[in-house]
């Protein structure tokens, strides 16, 4: 998915000398900048990671029922 995202020009060149010294490209620089936002909210940062949150939601085994015995 492509977004349009406009920084004003201190930030983008800010940006930029940070990328230079980390030596990462603007799209590197925002996903790690996305997903360390999504974890601080606590909101899943991959597919994986919301597949283990659902998990936790809705526990299989949570021992609420007893099986009878045949």
């Amino acid at each position: 998915m492509r977004k349009l995202i406009s920084f004003d020009d201190e930030t983008a060149n800010a940006l930029k000398l940070l990328g230079a010294d980390r030596r990462k490209s603007l799209q590197n620089l925002a996903d790690e900048a996305f997903a360390d936002l999504l974890r601080k909210h606590g909101r899943p940062v991959r597919l994986k990671d919301a597949l283990r949150q659902s998990l936790r939601d809705f526990p299989a085994n949570d021992g609420g029922h007893a099986r009878s015995k045949r």
